[in-house]
């Protein structure tokens, strides 16, 4: 945890896909926003993401928003990101790119295509759209050293963009039948490997692989599920 001390940033944080009040996504606004972040978090359709924001606001003393955003549209992630980094100060320091699905549809062999089509898009073409806009903040920030409004940057060493994956990205799931899933993970996993070298100049990026977390959506995997799960885990 960065000490309180620290100066506001900005936060750019896509909660996961449609639970904008639990889970992975929600917990790193709390955190930042503790450290003394102003931050943007983003939601599908739970607007219940607008008055969380408003809470964390008043929790932590920073601005906080919620923007509903469209995360498969490449146009519409843009303009939010652009939004947002004007209502919050002018500038990007960290983007979280966490939003996610999981795969419920079984072995790919028994499932339709389109549900393949949009667990990808989803999972890590949104992170791809995101990437190429926050990259460029962060590039332009290294490089004039200003705000989009042309004032001076304090505190500004380099940008930090932090992709949520999955173990499911580095190991097989048993006896889960994730492998669209599985895919996205790993293939978000190299994305930030390379990235990490194409931005070393003005960025870091870093992949965050989580397990089992118990989450809104962990939630909807079926009990007998979970209880494989546990059984394969060595403390339950």
């Amino acid at each position: 945890m960065l000490p309180r001390t620290v100066p506001a940033r900005i936060l750019h944080t896509n909660t996961n896909f449609g639970y904008p009040s639990v889970g992975i996504g929600f917990a790193a606004v709390e955190a930042f926003a503790e450290a003394g972040a102003n931050v943007a978090l983003w939601y599908n359709t739970n607007k219940s993401a607008v008055e969380k924001a408003e809470q964390v606001s008043k929790t932590y003393g920073v601005i906080c928003k919620a923007y509903q955003v469209k995360i498969t549209d490449e146009a519409c992630v843009k303009e939010a990101i652009d939004t947002a980094v004007r209502d919050l100060n002018g500038r990007l320091d960290i983007f979280v790119a966490n939003a996610g699905i999981p795969w419920l549809h079984g072995p790919i062999i028994d499932a339709d295509t389109p549900l393949y089509h949009n667990i990808l898009d989803i999972n890590m073409h949104s992170v791809f759209y995101a990437a190429k806009v926050a990259g460029n903040y962060f590039r332009r920030q290294q490089a004039e050293e200003t705000a989009v409004d042309g004032k001076k940057l304090e505190n500004f060493n380099r940008g930090s963009f932090i992709i949520t994956t999955s173990i499911a990205g580095v190991t097989t799931l048993i006896p889960a039948a994730m492998t669209p899933y599985s895919m996205a993970k790993a293939a978000l996993i190299q994305m930030a490997k390379t990235l990490a070298v194409e931005w070393a100049p003005f960025a870091r990026v870093n992949a965050i692989s989580p397990a089992y977390i118990s989450t809104d959506m962990t939630g909807q995997v079926p009990e007998s599920l979970r209880t494989t799960w546990s059984g394969l885990t060595p403390m339950g």
